[in-house]
């Protein structure tokens, strides 16, 4: 029979794992008689052309004006924080080395942040901030170089009465891309070749023209950027389109299913044209609407098809004079559940982080919970019975964080981070949790190389990956727990490079790398000669909005393809901090604004062998609120978007567009505690089904678990 709460408490108290008398209260005496300091850097500011270096110097003061040596962090930021509407690419745009050196690549407005680390601020001193951190922001200004040649390509053939698309690459003096270039098209004949508009550059560094292909001849084509010139020859040659069959595979369509339209293109003796090209296009008469009004399909040019509403949608194939339609209806997606309210496990004097549950050994079922800002508490939840959640256990470490908590495949070990401990050695806690009906039990602490603290760990095979103060992660063998130790590490061939979370599937590791985006990493499941102990990268996508936060591999049960769910993270008030550092609605100093969280979930393809690079098809986009932690099972997403709640989505078949308006949404829960840490403010943090429950954490009211009801007509059909 499962204990009393009084036993329970009683247990509770003698499992605490204790910090060292006096600890915090030590540390926190020492910062009080710790002179202040000041920070002065130069420049104060830099302005740049794009391929020039410059070099940043700090100089760290004592309260007596004396220079002291101190560590200091000089981080590049591109807009991700101080400048949330800039949604520019952190990669390649320029790079910060560890001793202040700055090199420059794209033009734009961005800054750098010089920050001392383990020092005290003077509060009453330039440089520093109500964060806590002394620190200074150098604006930086990169100006473009002037193009100096141009290099053009477009594939051919080229037939009348088509579009085509040009590529101009304008390259700088020294060779390089020459970036914010205006590209100016002109031809020698607009009866045969006319630009259709100068349409804006792209992501990169290629600015694109393109020209409606009008009556057959040999027209030139002129591009100009600057005083740079490059000319191209092109013969247009007479369509030989006579006819165009559209065929589509699929006669049932709901919204967010991909159709693929098929154009076969024939000539007047009726033989299939291969080369030839044809633009899609695609019109709406929504259920929502009576006609007109703005299109709710997407259309590729490769055919593929998908409608963010229901209704009748018109899918035009040209290419010439030759035209075909298809018709394609499509009705609502049907995937809407309701979602109860099963159990809720209050944490009302500290925020919540993240949470795992697992079944034990012992043949119950637990839920692991971390706390932020708080006193390095970790709490062990036993939720069997999801309508009863009851805290077993609490284990506490010298912490003011605990961040993450990960348990193994076993269900035998945990690992806990820690984050701002007393005597600054952060690092890992092992514990075993084989029961934690009898008590949790500490078997080792890590620190070693990891005293810059731990955010987020990750259990795969014996093994802990570890972040490393947001630079790097440590492998660390837990083969034996009680002896654990460092095999290997990983970080980005970048001075700047910045690590947010790590998730390991099948011998293959995914990180979230906020500016440098996705990396993928052989750790001895990909056949590139990866190990734990040597680390092999194998691929990396940058991100446009450079927040990203978290990662999450997928293998689609209904269609077999990979992808990979990447979450933004930003908060749109608060200074250069991280926003989980905002629990609630504000955070004293920071004006007590609210931080309206903002991101989404950007979905990419990528084939399992990693040979072609990804693509980026799809993106779950919730507009009040910021995606955090995902979490991706049976084709379906769950996933906390902070103020916007739980979110429940359906992502079986082929995923493109944005699925939130596809009405791929299953549910949403929203918790809302009147007695929470923050009443009635919700920041749901992470979420994991498991055996039919959806377990979640909240920041301000702690663990909650909710259940999915039935789908009409359920038992009469296969949809999700």
């Amino acid at each position: 029979m499962f204990p009393s709460n009084a036993l329970r408490r009683a247990a509770m108290a003698a499992a605490v794992l204790l910090v060292p008398a006096g600890a915090f209260a030590q540390g926190e005496a020492e910062q009080e008689v710790a002179a202040p300091h000041t920070l002065t850097v130069s420049p104060e500011e830099l302005t740049l052309t794009a391929g020039e270096t410059a070099r940043i110097r700090a100089t760290v003061l004592d309260g007596e004006g004396n220079e002291v040596e101190a560590e200091v962090l000089y981080l590049p930021l591109y807009g991700q924080y101080w400048n949330l509407e800039e949604r520019t690419w952190g990669f390649n745009i320029f790079r910060v080395s560890p001793d202040g050196r700055v090199s420059t690549v794209r033009p734009g407005e961005y800054a750098v942040l010089v920050r001392v680390v383990g020092v005290q601020r003077d509060p009453s001193a330039a440089g520093s901030d109500a964060g806590g951190y002394l620190q200074r922001r150098v604006p930086l200004t990169i100006l473009p170089r002037p193009a100096a040649s141009i290099a053009l390509n477009a594939p051919g053939p080229f037939y009348a009465g088509t579009a085509v698309t040009l590529d101009a690459t304008a390259l700088d003096d020294n060779g390089a891309f020459a970036d914010d270039v205006e590209v100016e098209w002109r031809t020698s004949d607009p009866s045969t070749a006319s630009p259709m508009g100068q349409p804006p550059a792209n992501q990169r560094t290629t600015r694109r023209g393109v020209l409606l292909l009008g009556a057959p001849g040999r027209v030139a084509i002129t591009a100009t950027a600057g005083a740079a010139t490059a000319e191209m020859m092109l013969d247009v040659e007479p369509n030989p389109a006579a006819r165009i069959t559209l065929t589509s595979d699929r006669s049932a369509v709901r919204t967010g299913d991909v159709t693929r339209l098929t154009a076969t293109v024939t000539d007047a003796e009726g033989r299939s044209l291969e080369d030839v090209p044809v633009a899609f296009s695609v019109s709406a008469i929504t259920d929502a609407m009576a006609s007109g009004g703005p299109s709710s399909g997407l259309i590729t040019q490769d055919g593929r098809f998908v409608a963010d509403l229901p209704g009748a949608y018109t899918v035009v194939a040209r290419t010439g004079s030759v035209t075909a339609t298809a018709l394609i209806r499509v009705v609502e997606r049907g995937v809407r559940r309701p979602i109860e309210l099963v159990g809720h496990g209050r944490v009302q004097d500290r925020a919540t982080t993240d949470l795992w549950v697992w079944e034990a050994p012992n043949g119950r079922d637990y839920a692991l919970t971390g706390t932020h800002s708080a006193g390095g508490h970790a709490y062990v939840w036993d939720v069997t019975d999801p309508a009863s959640l009851d805290v077993v256990d609490v284990v506490r470490v010298d912490a003011r964080s605990v961040n993450d908590v990960k348990v193994s495949e076993d269900g035998a070990t945990a690992v806990i981070s820690r984050e701002g401990a007393s005597n600054r050695r952060n690092g890992l806690v092992i514990l075993d949790v084989s029961d934690p009906a009898v008590g949790v039990r500490r078997i080792a602490e890590y620190d070693d190389r990891l005293t810059g603290g731990v955010h987020n760990t990750f259990i795969h095979d014996g093994h802990v990956y570890a972040l490393s103060a947001g630079r790097r992660y440590d492998i660390v063998s837990i083969e034996d727990p009680a002896a654990p130790r460092r095999v290997g590490s990983f970080a980005l061939d970048n001075p700047a490079r910045s690590i947010h979370d790590v998730v390991v599937r099948d011998g293959i590791a995914y990180s979230a790398n906020w500016t440098d985006g996705v990396a993928v990493v052989d750790v001895g499941g990909a056949g590139r000669g990866g190990t734990p102990q040597e680390p092999r990268l194998i691929g990396q996508f940058p991100f446009p909005t450079g927040w990203n936060h978290s990662v999450y591999p997928y293998r689609s049960a209904s269609t077999g393809k990979f992808y990979l769910f990447a979450g933004d993270e930003a908060a749109r008030s608060g200074p250069n901090y991280s926003p989980e550092s905002a629990i609630g609605t504000g955070t004293p100093g920071y004006e007590n604004e609210p931080h309206r969280w903002r991101g989404w979930v950007h979905i990419l393809e990528w084939d399992e062998e990693f040979e072609s690079p990804p693509r980026l098809v799809a993106r779950y986009e919730v507009p009040e609120a910021g995606s955090h932690n995902i979490w991706v099972e049976d084709d379906v997403m769950y996933v906390a978007f902070y103020n916007g709640g739980l979110r429940v989505v359906d992502v079986s078949g082929e995923l493109l567009g944005n699925l939130y308006r596809q009405g791929r949404e299953i549910a949403r829960f929203l918790p809302l505690d009147p007695e929470g840490f923050v009443p009635n403010a919700a920041q749901v943090f992470g979420a994991q089904p498991h055996k039919g429950t959806i377990f979640f954490s909240d920041m301000n009211s702690g663990l909650w678990a909710v259940r999915l009801g039935a789908l009409p007509g359920e038992e009469t059909t296969d949809q999700p």
